[in-house]
């Protein structure tokens, strides 16, 4: 009877616990939140709309390294049709940028909720992996705004089915696509993380990633070439942190092997 109920008082601890590092996380999100929405004007001139200035760093990479490399300037016309559209759209962003600010503690707060229940040797690997993990989604987010959002824009603004059909952007549209970029780029930095997990419970081995790396590496140069411009030093450029990023995951999974033997 007493050890049922150290048990269910160790779980109702584990609760609080929980409840407490959720309700951190959470003020956490709500004080970036506030503070981007507070600077939502120049979130949107100097971030957001800087994709459409000629000046903007990318561009001025590419052609730096070569006239050949040069893109089109992107020239869209906006439009708002919903009455709350702009609002709307200042919140969203705020809220994206409130969980990317506040995602290294975020994680922190993560470790601090498993530490308890790890092993001392377990604590070094695991504080090793949450650091690797901000690292990684940093990476993704800056790779994503740097690189895969402007390229996919200039693609998909020049990209026209006939000469009658002229673009005229909806705002709403042009924002959710460069958020949806950046988010995805940074989520797919986690990628070596989460082979991690699927190594550890045996759900993916170093052989199976190893077989299929032509798969991933073709598939990564045909979304190169279809951003980027018709040369193969662009396409590198988006190309080979990817299969950086595949090669860093397979050393993962050799990692955990390793260790379970």
């Amino acid at each position: 009877m007493k050890e049922e109920q150290l048990k269910k008082t160790n779980f109702l601890s584990h609760i609080e616990q929980l409840r407490w590092h959720l309700a951190y996380s959470f003020l956490a999100i709500c004080l970036f939140t506030v503070i981007s929405f507070v600077n939502i004007k120049i979130i949107f001139d100097k971030f957001i709309f800087s994709f459409i200035d000629p000046d903007f760093p990318t561009y001025k990479l590419f052609c730096s390294i070569s006239e050949n490399l040069c893109l089109n300037p992107i020239t869209l016309q906006f439009q708002n049709i919903d009455l709350a559209g702009q609002f709307n759209m200042s919140l969203l962003v705020s809220v994206i940028s409130g969980i990317i600010f506040s995602f290294p503690y975020l994680m922190w707060e993560f470790w601090m909720f498993i530490k308890p229940a790890m092993y001392i040797d377990e604590r070094k690997y695991a504080k090793l992996l949450i650091s690797i993990s901000v690292i990684l989604f940093v990476l993704g987010i800056l790779f994503g705004y740097f690189f895969i959002t402007p390229l996919s824009l200039n693609f998909l603004s020049s990209f026209n089915v006939s000469d009658i059909i002229v673009n005229d952007i909806n705002f709403i549209s042009f924002v959710k696509t460069i958020t949806k970029f950046i988010i995805l780029c940074g989520l797919t930095f986690q990628f070596p993380l989460i082979i991690f997990f699927l190594a550890k419970f045996n759900l993916v081995t170093g052989k199976f990633l190893k077989n299929h790396r032509k798969h991933a590496f073709v598939l990564v140069l045909i979304l190169a070439s279809i951003i980027t411009p018709p040369d193969v030093l662009s396409q590198l450029l988006i190309s080979l942190p990817l299969i950086i990023l595949y090669e860093f995951s397979v050393l993962v999974v050799q990692f955990v092997q390793k260790n379970k033997r």
